[in-house]
């Protein structure tokens, strides 16, 4: 497999979703930039964000488990709706950059929403492989 996937460290969100596997962020058209990035475009829910906005505003906080209300009701409510939806977990996904650290969590998602294929990164919301189209089942190991 010709590995084509390297997701940086600056795409993982406040709330543990990998901004580099959303499907805003990988489409062709009005290609949002991450939530973080501090240049390009971005979706206006990622503009509004109450807990992106939140985890900013808490003096240190990068992520969400950095706060004493973590996981907050908020966080709590949207990764029940990615875990019904699109079968990944951003407590999950913040418990594990916890345990072991952001790099070594980024080598574990470079690796995971990797299409074996192609080595194209594979979309969460509608599982394709957004660099062949190959489309997948809703897990993904």
């Amino acid at each position: 497999m010709n590995r084509k996937t390297s997701i940086p460290t600056s795409m993982m969100a406040p709330c543990g979703m990998d901004c580099g596997i959303c499907l805003a962020h990988l489409r062709k058209d009005n290609r949002c930039s991450g939530c973080l990035a501090e240049e390009g475009p971005k979706q206006k829910h990622c503009l509004v964000c109450s807990i992106k906005t939140c985890a900013l505003r808490n003096e240190g906080a990068t992520f969400c488990f950095d706060c004493a209300k973590y996981p907050c009701r908020r966080l709590r409510q949207l990764d029940l709706r990615y875990r019904t939806k699109y079968g990944m977990s951003m407590i999950e996904n913040l418990d594990r950059i916890r345990e072991l650290g952001l790099d070594r969590f980024m080598v574990v998602e470079n690796t995971r929403w990797v299409c074996p294929a192609c080595g194209g990164p594979i979309c969460v919301h509608d599982r394709r492989c957004y660099a062949c189209g190959v489309q997948y089942e809703r897990t993904v190991s």
